[in-house]
């Protein structure tokens, strides 16, 4: 049987471990839901009255002043709530009421092939979008408007606007884009908070499945801190999985939490039949309000670079590692040569245990041993390998300066200093 090194995942930050191929595959289950054209899912009532408010943002009073006026706080929409009214309901129509004038149909035009017109363009996919500011910028998804020709908005109100891109981060699969705010009232969402996010709370997703715009469908937050494959071969952290129905056509489309906030931006589904399955990701709003301002005014967005690939470790692993049961962390398996994990001295294992980790193309993937174990990163604790990615994409850029705790041979406890790089194009492999 062959051995092979293990390709485990990479912090550049976060090696691809599931493989995307042509648009919106990845692996035969897990999609991006950018729809491609040319391929054409009982509360309990009160007792008494009950009032819900739910902040909106007020448009611009007229579209000239869109320009110049920042985005501001509308009176709050009140909901009266009868005794033995459905509150769901009324939350839902609340929410739908506040954020879909925010939430944009997206047309990706293409080339005309074998035209002669050098000017005539074909639809090759739709997304949908949210308003991110009063000068127009507009958040979707990087592969929504990939090699786009020529980009079409529709807003809810059915107007038509041209919009160009003015900025995209494959790593992060977000994307800015940009329409005349001098033609249009725009509505501006608002931002929520991750930090509030626990597992059951309620869930909707605002955008166009199947190109049917405005649709509004709810769930709950399934899970939270997933880490999903972007097509560079790295992996976005933190994500939101929900079971929301989200579809080809919501890339890009707003998550959002009872309040109406936007919580992350629907990106994926994981489905062997390219609908709903229950079971989809959003990015969340963190990494979005990172990235999107950096887009904005510099087209682009520099990740940190730690340069390292491994695994959580795991207790089973103490004996052949020569370490204890109880501690926890993240194994180091692969230093990325040339990298500033390398050239801070940080070490990889290096020698071939029977302890099998997985199957590869390449084969059986097996522990090695020598590694440093890392246990915290500037002073906060590193349970499991994700740790460090979420740190790193949360809180750092390239060039800063990352204080590493490690276990090197046994107890011996070194501090390790990195200075970030940026990351490359694609994931080393």
């Amino acid at each position: 049987m062959r051995h092979s090194r293990v390709v485990p995942i990479l912090i550049g930050i976060l090696v691809l471990t599931l493989t995307l191929t042509g648009c919106g595959l990845i692996t035969p289950a897990v999609r991006l839901i950018g729809e491609s054209t040319t391929a054409l899912k009982d509360f309990a009532t009160p007792a008494v009255t009950e009032k819900i408010v739910i902040a909106t943002r007020a448009a611009p009073a007229t579209p000239s002043e869109a320009s110049s006026q920042p985005s501001v706080e509308a009176p709050r929409i009140a909901i009266n709530i009868p005794a033995g009214s459905d509150v769901e309901s009324e939350i839902l129509k609340a929410v739908y009421e506040k954020v879909s004038p925010s939430v944009v149909s997206i047309v990706n035009l293409a080339a005309l092939p074998d035209s002669a017109d050098p000017g005539a363009t074909i639809p090759e996919s739709q997304g949908s979008g949210f308003v991110w500011d009063a000068e127009g910028h507009i958040v979707t998804n990087d592969h929504v408007v990939r090699d786009a020709k020529a980009i079409q908005v529709t807003f809810a109100d059915g107007v038509e606007l041209p919009a160009e891109v003015v900025g995209a981060d494959p790593d992060s699969d977000l994307a800015v884009i940009k329409v005349d705010p001098a033609l249009i009232k725009l509505v501006p969402v608002e931002p929520g908070n991750v930090d509030e996010l626990k597992v059951g709370q309620r869930a909707i997703a605002i955008g166009n499945p199947f190109g049917l715009e405005g649709t509004m469908t709810s769930g709950i937050i399934s899970a939270i801190g997933r880490s999903i494959p972007a097509l560079t071969g790295f992996n976005i952290p933190l994500a939101i999985q929900t079971d929301a129905a989200i579809n080809p056509g919501n890339s890009g489309g707003p998550l959002l939490n009872d309040r109406g906030q936007v919580i992350g931006v629907n990106a994926q589904i994981r489905s062997d039949a390219r609908a709903n399955s229950g079971v989809g990701f959003a990015i969340p709003v963190n990494i979005v309000q990172r990235v999107a301002p950096a887009l904005i005014q510099e087209g682009s967005y520099p990740h940190a670079y730690l340069g390292v690939s491994g695994r959580t470790y795991s207790p089973a692993w103490a004996e052949v590692l020569g370490l204890s049961r109880e501690t926890r962390g993240a194994y180091i398996i692969d230093v990325i040569r040339g990298g500033p994990s390398e050239a801070a001295g940080l070490r990889a294992g290096t020698t071939e245990t029977k302890i099998l980790l997985g199957v590869s193309t390449d084969g059986l993937e097996y522990l090695r041993s020598g590694g440093d174990l890392v246990i915290s990163i500037d002073s906060k604790p590193v349970t499991t390998f994700d740790d460090l990615l979420m740190y790193l994409e949360s809180f750092k850029s390239p060039g800063d300066r990352v204080s590493l705790t490690v276990i090197r041979s046994g107890d011996e406890q070194k501090t390790i200093t990195v200075v970030l790089g940026q990351r490359p194009r694609r994931a080393p492999q």
